[in-house]
């Protein structure tokens, strides 16, 4: 598949006419070919922005709504071709990408949903004759960057309400799936929208540095999202504040899920499997530490074990759970991730082998604190197991990251299990369900080293608008002089 990006509503290669070659994990066949456009490209996208910004600000809430449902409906409709693309860019499998464009069409009406609840508000004055009043406004043109490993859902959340807020979006493809991220440019011109307010762009692998200075160093530019790794956003946060502009980060995680030893062992396995197993383990909610209490920890890790070895891998093409990561050389991680706890005393109990860019669901039981795969985050099929005596170690043991994003506690009596909740440092928190889940309107984000802001409902609206102080007042009151 060759590419053009959508900018200003056309269809664009990179000036310079240079392309990069993304390849499918499994097979190495060329998956898509994409301009491999540099800085002067992604100005040409803020040109278009910025240039379509006026007008879509001024655009009323019933014709956004109306063009965002369009554009879910036009997902929704593309969803098998997107899943095809998705299978070769990513090695993801058809029932995940599937799931990524209904998530992600729901996000669009959702945000179809919210044109009419951005809503200022009335304040008191001290001034008698004085209305005073805060109007939410939207920032401009809003630059969105999204990863690759849930690319559907991803690339949607970062342009659909900062677009239902009256901004313009330039979104900025992962070198990883710009196929995939095209698509939702697509959808959105398939809609209907105005000319610039959506506009994709891509780059090849080594120029990722120059073109998100280039287009964060915009002074056009007056909003970042992102969502990736922690390393990146630090890089991300301080380009954004070196020009005074707001952003919100969505970055890595080292989710915990913690089993009580009054849990339901069978829903507790059910949930830890999903959770971390899901998309090879590649979502940033995915859970990366089972931590077990010894009174249970017996007959909940043969439950899982069982479990576990019932998860075919393989080709995304073919009938199985778990299909490729995202490239060879993150599966060959693995590998250094299971050899260094092996070599610490750790044990793996299920999985372990792997094929190319296919790993086997991977369990390490009897992990400590000096093992690669109790403190990093694997991103990946490979999940350690974490014996604790009681409530007290599992909290201790789960705070023990400098991540906060999701975390989950399974357990009978819900009293204490919220107490336990309540003391784990995350942004977002289930009981009794897994550490992998997402809804639209829910706001979505973490804590610490896990970044800062929420996507989703009405914490989007704060996030991609700014409150303006608007006073109509008495032209004849009195002044001091």
């Amino acid at each position: 598949m060759t590419l053009s990006m959508i900018i200003d509503g056309q269809d664009s290669p990179a000036a310079s006419g240079a392309t990069y070659d993304r390849r499918d994990p499994v097979t190495g066949d060329v998956a898509t070919t994409a301009p491999a456009a540099g800085p002067d490209d992604m100005r040409r996208a803020v040109d278009a922005a910025a240039a379509a910004f006026p007008a879509w600000s001024a655009t009323g809430p019933g014709e956004r709504r109306k063009l965002l449902s369009k554009a879910a409906d036009a997902l929704e409709e593309m969803t098998p071709e997107i899943i095809r693309t998705a299978m070769a860019e990513t090695g993801a499998t058809g029932p995940w990408i599937g799931f990524n464009c209904s998530l992600a069409a729901g996000m669009l009406r959702e945000a179809a949903a919210m044109t009419t609840q951005i809503a200022g508000q009335i304040i008191p004055s001290n001034k008698p004759g004085t209305l005073a009043m805060a109007q939410r406004r939207p920032h401009g043109v809003c630059l969105g960057i999204a990863p690759w490993n849930a690319p559907v859902i991803l690339g949607t959340r970062a342009v659909a309400m900062p677009i239902a807020c009256g901004n313009t979006v330039v979104l900025k493809a992962s070198e990883m799936c710009p196929a995939t991220h095209m698509a939702i440019g697509e959808a959105f011109r398939r809609a209907g929208f105005p000319p610039g307010v959506l506009n994709v762009v891509t780059n090849a692998p080594d120029d990722a540095a120059a073109v998100v200075e280039a287009l964060v160093g915009d002074d056009r530019l007056r909003h970042v999202n992102f969502t990736g790794s922690t390393k990146v956003g630090r890089i991300i946060a301080r380009l954004a504040a070196e020009g005074l502009k707001p952003a919100l980060l969505e970055l890595g995680g080292k989710a915990p899920l913690i089993v009580l030893d009054d849990a339901d062992v069978d829903a507790a396995v059910n949930g830890a499997a999903f959770g971390a197993f899901m998309n090879q383990g590649q979502i940033c909610m995915s859970t990366e530490r089972i931590i077990v209490q010894q009174g249970i920890a017996d007959r909940f890790v043969a439950a899982l074990v069982d479990k576990v070895r019932g998860l075919p891998a393989g080709d995304p093409r073919g009938e199985v759970v778990l299909g490729a990561l995202v490239t060879p050389e993150a599966a060959g991680r693995m590998d250094d991730i299971i050899a260094d706890a092996t070599a610490k005393g750790g044990r793996v109990i299920a999985g372990g082998g792997r094929d190319g860019a296919v790993v086997e669901a991977t369990l390490i039981d009897h992990v400590t604190p000096d093992m690669t795969v109790y403190a990093e985050e694997s991103f990946g099929p490979v999940k350690p197991i974490i014996r604790v005596a009681d409530d007290d170690e599992a909290v201790r043991v789960a705070n023990d990251t400098p991540y906060g994003l999701s975390a989950a506690v399974y357990g009978g009596d819900l009293t204490r299990a919220m107490r336990v909740a309540d003391r784990i440092d995350s942004g977002i928190c289930h009981i009794n369900g897994p550490t992998v889940g997402d809804e639209a309107q829910m706001p979505f984000g973490g804590v610490k080293d896990s970044g800062y802001g929420r996507f989703g409902g009405t914490a989007a609206i704060d996030a991609f608008t700014w409150l303006r102080w608007v006073t109509i007042e008495d032209p004849h009151q009195h002044y001091p002089f």
